[in-house]
């Protein structure tokens, strides 16, 4: 087999080899998958404008997320389900985010129990997304949970008061492998769920919805504050409007997100809304971004358009499904070494070097020519 270079290798190889329902789950969109393409299609429409005869023998990627330092600004975002990719799952890219000083963001829909993964890799970097229980009590059990397990931010997905229309989920009457379950949630709930996919029933996403409180409002944010010491980011920012709101009411960062493209199709991608965030926020949060990240130059453009940090999803899926903590590393080794590249490329040094300047879009050229 060729050596895997790139990120899309790796996401060759997962498509090749995981079996149909996983791959379908991991890899589909909302609806017509409008979004989903634009995520990384956008991404091309920007070109890079870089400085030359800059001394870049010694180039930093260090910067740090609320106050806590990682080697580069690449994180793993919170994917569900990751033990279908393989057996370790979430254990595999805890493992693999802490032996590369990166922060991991654990899913609420994770195989994995929160315990466990923090467990497999003291010391590392660790957020725990959240969506609000109908059940309060539920909700601030997780929250407790988490805090006492050493994760370090919360992150409340604001983007999700229903599931999506995802077609290929409903092709293939998608219900959780039989050997899996979703170990955050209680053993009543777990058993529910167990019902389901003994039945065979494919409404597993009707189960799931009764579990997310679609009454969630901006007064919910306060009481989410009130409850825990952690810091607060909110997952699912895509407009400035929105954006300020959050600021105003007390939260520590904004995590400019469209779920993947799997909620709303049609929706900007991330990349397109980050600017009118940024001038939004102006400097109030820390302001974070998912969505398409596929080479070190995307990661370039986003900081250089005002992201502190850039949170990939697929890719961690594509690395898992490789060779798991080991693939997932080789993954954020090649962004990070990509990454890099770019801003040694370009005439940076340090974050602090990279700024709007850099970065056009490509309407910028069509009136030179």
């Amino acid at each position: 087999m060729a050596a895997l270079v790139c990120v899309s290798d790796f996401e060759r190889y997962a498509h090749e080899h995981l079996p149909k329902s996983a791959r379908d789950y991991y890899f589909s969109g909302a609806s017509g998958q409008q979004t989903l393409e634009e995520n990384t299609a956008a991404f091309r429409r920007l070109r890079l404008r870089p400085r030359v005869l800059r001394d870049v023998s010694r180039v930093s990627t260090e910067t740090t997320l609320l106050g806590r330092r990682i080697a580069f600004p690449i994180c793993a975002a919170p994917t569900g389900i990751q033990r279908m990719a393989h057996p370790d799952g979430e254990i595999a890219t805890a493992k693999a985010l802490a032996d590369l000083s990166s922060c991991m963001t654990l899913s609420w829909w994770s195989t994995t129990s929160i315990e466990d993964v923090a467990r497999s890799a003291p010391g590392g970097v660790r957020w725990f997304q959240l969506h609000i229980d109908s059940s309060r009590e539920t909700t601030v059990d997780l929250i407790r949970r988490a805090e006492k397990m050493g994760y370090e931010a919360i992150v409340l997905t604001v983007d999700m008061p229903m599931m999506g229309q995802r077609y290929d989920h409903i092709r293939n009457r998608f219900v959780l492998p039989r050997s899996l379950k979703f170990e955050n949630f209680s053993k009543e709930t777990a058993s529910k769920f167990s019902e389901t996919q003994s039945q065979g029933n494919p409404r597993m996403a009707r189960r799931l919805q009764t579990m997310i409180d679609p009454t969630l409002n901006w007064d919910s944010v306060p009481w989410l504050i009130s409850v825990t010491r952690l810091p607060i980011v909110l997952k699912g920012i895509l407009t400035g409007k929105d954006a300020r709101e959050a600021v105003e009411r007390g939260v520590s960062g904004i995590w400019v997100s469209n779920h993947g493209a799997r909620q709303l199709d049609g929706v900007p991608a991330t990349i397109e809304v980050l600017s009118e965030i940024v001038h939004a926020v102006d400097g109030r949060a820390e302001i974070y971004l998912d969505g398409g990240i596929r080479h070190g130059t995307d990661v370039l453009k986003a900081l250089a358009l005002g992201a502190r940090a850039v949170f990939v999803g697929r890719p961690i899926l594509f690395g898992l499904a490789y060779k798991g903590a080991d693939g997932v590393k080789q993954v954020m080794e090649i962004l990070r070494e990509e990454f890099r590249t770019a801003m040694a490329l370009s005439g940076c040094t340090s974050l602090n070097d990279i700024s709007r300047a850099l970065v056009a879009h490509e309407s910028y050229y069509w009136s030179k020519l």
